[in-house]
């Protein structure tokens, strides 16, 4: 499964596995040095525990952790395995990918040259790199729009594209939707760097990692320092859905100089990067952004349900709502890492975690458990419970979706409810079902030949989730049980039949899709439907106004060998 398809289906929210984490918990501790007890010294005893289940249930294999508030690093862990085979612990010198954490780093680092004088959010961005390349209808797309994501193009394509005569595309106005836009993100690094007249790294090291005493941490992921890091691990298959106990491997060694998501960083030193933000704005010996910089950062510029039914996105964060309180958050999604960023900026307290492995959640739980034990410490209450993790075959209400489905052609699955879960019987087995990083809107099937695709399930009324469910599909596969009225034939153009296929590119960052044909349309991994427009263009529609796009490229025997998404080749494999 494409990366492009496992953010969108994921954020929004075997043996061999569950070796990795059993037995794994232990804590390598950094706290206060030769400073008095911490505040929070009660909290821990409830928050290890929660970690220790935390990694066990969620078959991780390490993680780090800190907790700061305004007055600084109040404790920094490290749980589990960095090494997984030899049982080597984590600690708390090495480095973790943050990923799209590095967006509020970013961000922070343009409202110090707003504050200079030296830049306007509202002005175009051609007009300070007119070398991009872009075709619209629409206004201008402008820092402010690049920065809250909403500029209407591409979310994951190369900023230079390969072919010198194309150009990215922008399918909505300015300002009008929120869509998540790595692409824009390497845009406006590119505008630090002019502006600066640096290197990225030295931008980011003099401007917020010096201020803030971040000695330990890396502005750019390069090799030079890959025996600093966790090792890090993602799924063993990297083409399909990973199930929660699917088996992890080791990842390679990654490059990533892209201000979308850049930074190694130590927890100690997230720590005081938390601090800052729990000051709104303040670092130890001065600001290192205005209070009225600091207003446009933490403002709720555009609602942004992919963080949450109640989230907006400020500049390079999220901003939310727990217990009343305003939080400013991210997550961050790495090829094989994982880590979440909360901070309370009404309470002045925050969490940083980071697992050394993608297997398709963010640690939010633990980052929020750190932050609502630290509330509560101050507040004098009783430390909340420990969180309930989900299992991974929890269903709720299983018996909706109970039943014997039949495909076209006479095609017959059958699914058992039984308690919590849901089974398909096959061939006298017992197939279990399991959630995919806890959406029930995506399921996995953990057998082989039945892993290559997620399984979802259609309702009576699709706008109404309390409706019957009256329909199965699995990537080209479409059942419908016995309380479905609709239509049970569909036609489609033929041609679209040589578009059908496996495409791959070997950049991890990119992986496999597969475009299959479904109730008489195309649609990628089963997932994304694709809606056909002009030249030859069919735009992404899990989202209703995704300016994600595919063309088709090089028919050779009646089949394409080469799609291009959003502007990435992939190109066809013979593997199904």
């Amino acid at each position: 499964m494409s990366l492009m398809m496992s953010r969108r289906a994921f954020v929004r929210a075997s043996t061999q596995g569950v070796a990795v984490a059993a037995g794994s918990f232990f804590v390598s501790e950094w706290a206060l040095g030769a400073q008095s007890p911490s505040t929070y010294q009660p909290a821990f005893e409830s928050l290890d525990r929660f970690i220790e289940q935390y990694l066990r249930e969620m078959n991780a294999p390490g993680l780090t952790f800190v907790m700061a508030d305004g007055s600084g690093v109040q404790r920094v862990a490290s749980y589990g395995f960095s090494d997984t085979e030899i049982k080597a612990a984590t600690n708390t010198n090495q480095l973790f990918q943050i990923g799209s954490i590095s967006k509020s780093f970013l961000a922070v680092c343009l409202l110090q040259l707003h504050d200079e004088g030296k830049l306007d959010l509202q002005r175009p961005i051609a007009d300070y790199l007119p070398w991009f390349r872009v075709e619209s209808s629409f206004a201008p797309i402008t820092i402010h729009h690049l920065l809250t994501h909403t500029a209407g193009i591409e979310g994951n394509a190369p900023l230079f594209l390969s072919d010198p005569s194309a150009k990215h595309h922008a399918a909505n106005p300015p300002g009008q939707y929120f869509h998540y836009c790595n692409t824009g993100y390497a845009l406006l690094g590119h505008l630090l760097t002019t502006l600066d007249d640096k290197p990225l790294g030295e931008c980011l090291r003099a401007r917020v990692f010096a201020p803030l005493g971040m000695t330990a941490s890396e502005p750019v992921i390069t090799l030079d320092f890959r025996d600093r890091l966790a090792k890090n691990y993602q799924g063993f298959r990297g083409d399909r859905p990973y199930a929660r106990f699917d088996r992890l491997a080791e990842a390679p060694g990654i490059v990533m100089t892209d201000a979308s998501g850049c930074i190694a960083a130590t927890p100690h030193d997230m720590g005081l990067y938390i601090q800052m933000i729990a000051n709104h704005g303040a670092g130890p010996k001065s600001r290192v952004i205005s209070e009225s910089g600091f207003a446009l950062f933490s403002k709720r510029h555009i609602a942004a349900d992919e963080f949450g039914p109640k989230a907006s996105y400020g500049y390079g964060i999220a901003v939310d709502t727990l217990d009343d309180h305003t939080i400013l958050r991210h997550t961050g999604g790495m090829v094989s890492f994982a880590s979440a960023l909360q901070v309370d900026i009404d309470e002045g307290v925050g969490a940083f975690a980071s697992v050394n492995a993608m297997q398709g959640y963010r640690p939010n739980p633990v980052a929020q458990y750190g932050l609502q034990l630290m509330r509560a410490q101050r507040a004098g209450k009783p430390l909340p419970e420990l969180p309930k993790i989900v299992p991974a075959t929890f269903i709720e209400n299983p018996q909706q979706y109970a039943g014997i489905y039949t495909a076209p052609g006479d095609k017959k699955w059958e699914f058992q409810a039984e308690g919590t879960n849901l089974y398909l019987l096959q061939v006298g087995k017992r197939i279990p079902i399991e959630t995919i990083a806890g959406s029930q809107e995506m399921l996995v099937l953990r057998e082989p030949g039945l892993d290559r695709y997620a399984l979802t399930f259609g309702r009576e009324k699709s706008d109404d989730p309390k409706s019957r469910v009256v329909e199965a599909a699995w990537g080209p596969l479409w059942f419908f049980n016995a309380m479905y009225s609709g239509p049970k034939s569909f036609d489609y153009p033929k041609e679209w039949d040589r578009y059908v296929g496996h495409y791959r590119n070997e950049n991890p960052w990119v992986g496999s899709m597969r475009v299959v044909i479904r109730k008489g349309k195309l649609s990628v991994d089963g997932l994304a439907p694709l809606e056909p427009a002009a030249d030859g263009y069919f735009y992404f529609r899990d989202e209703p106004h995704s300016p994600e796009w595919l063309r088709f490229h090089d028919i050779v025997n009646d089949k394409a060998m080469r799609v291009k998404a959003s502007g990435e080749d992939l190109w066809r494999v013979s593997a199904e």
